[in-house]
């Protein structure tokens, strides 16, 4: 199995930013690189990885506010989310501001992605999901050959992301929960923006949000 990922938890909302890479290239990428820098940086180091491209699967701080130092650093492209999360993007050091978090900047992606784009790594390639509802832009990064999902704050384990946020639709996240991700596959594998992973199946048993059970009696 060429993909490789390993989590290292940045900020202080102990956000879940991936390093994910192809092993037979080596070549990586940061999926929400939210801050602590330095601390990815020596993490990439450590398991050889040649970090090439930077993915967000949405605007919120903790998952962008470092973005722009990598660029900056390390030349390196920043793709996704979706274009409607563009405010949250432009609002990042304003958020970092209120929440006494130093260093986080507010970045312009080289390149926005839509549902049904796909993205790139040495030999892998990840589908790109819209899913709307945290975030109006908000995406999830999907490798089929491992069935592994790179979900940010649309769902997590037990849970799935607030949409009291602006912009945010509860309805929307639902839709695409369960309109998108389930239609992949229970076996699947995901990575939350925060906390432990889990499974597409695990989360339709008992998930109290959008476990089948409950939707099923709504």
């Amino acid at each position: 199995m060429m993909l490789k990922a390993q989590i290292v938890p940045v900020t202080s909302f102990s956000q879940n930013c991936s390093i994910v890479w192809c092993s037979e290239t080596m070549e990586g990428a940061f999926v929400d690189p939210g801050g602590d820098v330095s601390k990815l940086t020596e993490a990439a180091d450590k398991l050889g990885v040649n970090i090439v491209k930077i993915f967000l699967t949405h605007g919120h701080l903790d998952h962008a506010g470092g973005a722009a130092d990598l660029k900056d650093k390390f030349d390196l492209p920043i793709i996704g989310p979706h274009a409607d999360d563009l405010f949250w993007l432009d609002g990042i050091e304003e958020q970092a501001a209120q929440y006494g978090m130093a260093g986080l900047r507010c970045c312009v992606p080289d390149e926005w992605l839509n549902d049904g784009d796909a993205v790139t790594l040495g030999n892998l390639t990840m589908d790109v999901i819209h899913c709307p509802g945290h975030t109006p832009g908000h995406v999830v990064f999907y490798e089929k050959n491992t069935k592994v999902a790179f979900v940010g704050d649309v769902l997590f384990k037990g849970s799935i992301g607030r949409t009291d946020f602006p912009k945010g639709n509860f309805d929307d996240l639902v839709g695409a929960i369960t309109g998108k991700l389930w239609p992949l596959g229970n076996e699947v594998t995901f990575v939350p923006g925060h906390g432990p992973l889990s499974t597409f199946g695990a989360e339709r048993q008992s998930n109290p949000f959008v476990g089948d059970r409950v939707l099923n009696k709504a």
